[in-house]
């Protein structure tokens, strides 16, 4: 039986296929090699580096911050009435006093109210007016009373006596005596008792006269609250400044509380910085602040510190105690330089984007004399606006490559031409 030999010529020139495939695999392996090889030590100029020394000395711990100039006194005005713009007398930017009527509202309602509260007052008057009147005759009509009782009195009491004068000297009898003597005690009973009841009626007259007050003062209260509500339909500035914001315009519909504009008081301003929050922890009240306000720096101290983070910052208010460089506004662009110490004898080197206080990094360090820069350890610590603290890594001038150097992060050194 013949044996078909194309089927071995088939295996034959199948295995030289694997063959060359595994040498082209070789080849291009061998290849990446090299030209890894070639990379193993990466170069850069060293005009395109930012190289700073390490160095022992003092640094100041600070933080920066931006923000801007608002005023300390503001006002923000509210609808004390409901009511509708009528009219605008102010627009914002324009100087406004305490009195200075800025818009009017109308409310037909409320002059309403008021007309009737006004009424109702004149008539709680009159009442109070007649109430007085009936209560003084009636006072009137006891005490006059009260002296007829006495003038009785004192009538029996002369008869008495001369009844006694009588009966000493036998021109009247004892019983025309005793007589006298009972009408004398019936006569003085009496004027105590009308005493009484003049006492009362006076006190029955102030606590008649003070319900019928109350009444008369509660009707004054129901009438002064709608007096002001009119009055609240004059819109006032209500301090001295200048109109920041007009909320409203003519027309408009404002219900009680809407706010309708803004005055300030721009003599004396404040920075409003936005500290982050991570740097936050170390902020107390009355530290120092270098303030910029692009046309001179300001020194100020924290004043206030808000308890509250928004977006991811913390508002920190800085007063000054002289007045601000010229140009200084409100919403003027500002940067703060928060100082929180002054270190001694630390060793520092200038700050690269990538160094965050209290953390560690891997920096290209300089050989002395050699143009070779190596990887090190670096542990940071305090920081101030353009120079962060060194803890451990370095030592006084050792030349360290602060620039951006990512694209070599999987390299160790790196040659500086």
């Amino acid at each position: 039986m013949d044996v078909i030999k194309p089927k071995k010529i088939g295996f034959m020139r199948k295995r030289s296929g694997w063959w060359l495939a595994g040498g082209s695999v070789a080849l291009v392996a061998i290849s990446a090699a090299l030209m890894g090889l070639g990379e193993a030590m990466p170069s850069a100029q060293r005009s395109d580096l930012w190289i700073d020394a390490a160095t022992r000395g003092d640094m100041v711990h600070e933080i920066r911050a931006t923000g801007t100039l608002v005023p300390r006194d503001v006002r923000w005005i509210t609808a004390a009435t409901a009511g509708t713009v009528q009219e605008v007398l102010v627009l914002p930017g324009a100087r406004v006093g305490v009195d200075t009527v800025i818009l009017r509202l109308g409310n037909p309602a409320a002059l309403a109210a008021l007309e009737k509260a006004r009424a109702a007052l004149a008539g709680a008057d009159a009442d109070v007016a007649a109430q007085r009147t009936a209560l003084q005759s009636q006072l009137l009509d006891q005490e006059a009373t009260l002296t007829k009782a006495e003038s009785v009195y004192q009538i029996s009491k002369a008869k008495t006596e001369a009844q006694a004068r009588a009966e000493a000297a036998g021109a009247s009898s004892k019983m025309e005596l005793r007589q006298s003597q009972i009408t004398l005690v019936q006569d003085g009973n009496l004027v105590a008792v009308e005493k009484r009841r003049a006492a009362a009626a006076r006190q029955n007259f102030d606590a008649q006269m003070r319900a019928a007050q109350a009444k008369r003062d509660e009707v004054a209260s129901a009438f002064e609250l709608a007096r002001q509500d009119v009055a609240a339909l004059e819109v006032r500035a209500g301090i001295d400044g200048i109109v920041q914001q007009m909320d409203v315009e003519p027309g408009q519909q404002v219900p009680l509380g809407t706010s309708l504009a803004r005055v300030a008081r721009q003599e004396v301003l404040i920075a409003r910085l936005q500290v982050p929050e991570v740097q936050a922890k170390d902020l107390s009240l009355d530290l120092p602040v270098q303030v910029d306000t692009h046309n001179g720096v300001a020194e100020g101290r924290i004043s206030r510190i808000d308890p509250a983070v928004k977006e991811g910052r913390v508002t920190v208010d800085v007063g000054f105690a002289r007045p601000l460089p010229s140009g200084a506004r409100p919403d003027l662009s500002v940067d703060g330089r928060i100082v929180l110490a002054r270190l001694h004898d630390v060793l520092s080197i200038g700050r690269a984007a990538s160094a965050t206080p209290q953390s560690g990094s891997r920096v290209f360090v300089l050989t002395a004399g050699s143009d070779v820069a190596r990887r090190v350890q670096v542990a940071y610590g305090r920081a101030s606006g353009d120079r962060i603290e060194v803890r451990s890594g370095l030592r006084p001038g050792d030349q360290v490559i602060l620039s951006e150097t990512s694209q070599w992060d999987r390299y160790d050194t790196l040659k500086v031409r």
